[in-house]
């Protein structure tokens, strides 16, 4: 028996590139690139007429960059959410920060393994978050230079969950997978996925990845502890 197919549109200003990513995705049994763009506003046009899972964004691309493509994708009133993976060659934490406020689930260079695109496909279209080690440090340092948020803008959004949610959304912010969150906190996998889609409707998040955001902009997470 087989599974649902994940749906794949590629947005890339290359046309070697889209068709390099399209031939390998199309390979594996449960993917299908159901679109191509070659600039930002063919890709919001692709994605509202398609409803993809899943988004290969480019950063650079003409008309309509690839983060405010992203944004526009993922404010498109939907009962289906689209995840967005971005992919650049220029691992900068502008991008990142960009990308991520922007809605964007994932963030990749392209120098990304073929076996490592496909998982992270995988991750993304699944509802989870996915960023590669060197941009969950850049993420890191860049709130550590920042200057801590004043306690009255956490209050309220935070007195919105429990402690053990808390506890649970610190670990996230540094981290963490579900595995880790199950072995560190004794609870069994199911547990700990139902206290990540708590943390997600009490705090109107998409993902992890703005989970992460949150609980450092809040102050909830120090960059240095």
């Amino acid at each position: 028996m087989t599974g649902p197919v994940v749906r794949v549109v590629i947005a890339d200003d290359h046309a070697l590139l889209r068709e390099s990513f399209r031939l390998l995705v199309d390979s594996v049994p449960g993917f299908e690139v159901v679109g191509e763009a070659a600039g930002g506003r063919e890709a919001v046009t692709v994605c509202g007429r398609e409803r993809p899972d899943v988004v290969l964004m480019d950063v650079r691309m003409p008309d309509l960059d690839g983060i405010e493509a992203t944004r526009r994708i993922c404010a498109a009133p939907d009962s289906r959410p689209v995840r967005v993976l971005i992919l650049t060659t220029f691992d900068l934490d502008e991008y990142v920060f960009a990308a991520l406020r922007a809605g964007a689930s994932g963030f990749l260079v392209k120098d990304t393994s073929a076996a490592d695109l496909l998982a992270a496909i995988r991750v993304v279209a699944a509802g989870e978050a996915l960023l590669a080690p060197t941009v969950t440090r850049r993420l890191i340092a860049a709130f550590t230079a920042r200057p801590p948020q004043p306690a009255t803008r956490l209050t309220p959004l935070l007195d919105r969950i429990t402690e053990r949610e808390r506890e649970v959304l610190t670990l996230i912010a540094r981290g963490r997978s579900n595995a880790d969150l199950a072995a560190e906190l004794s609870l069994s996998p199911g547990t700990v996925k139902t206290y990540v889609g708590r943390l997600l409707s009490k705090l109107d998040a998409r993902d992890r990845a703005q989970l992460v955001i949150l609980a450092y902009e809040t102050g909830l997470v120090s960059p240095q502890g």
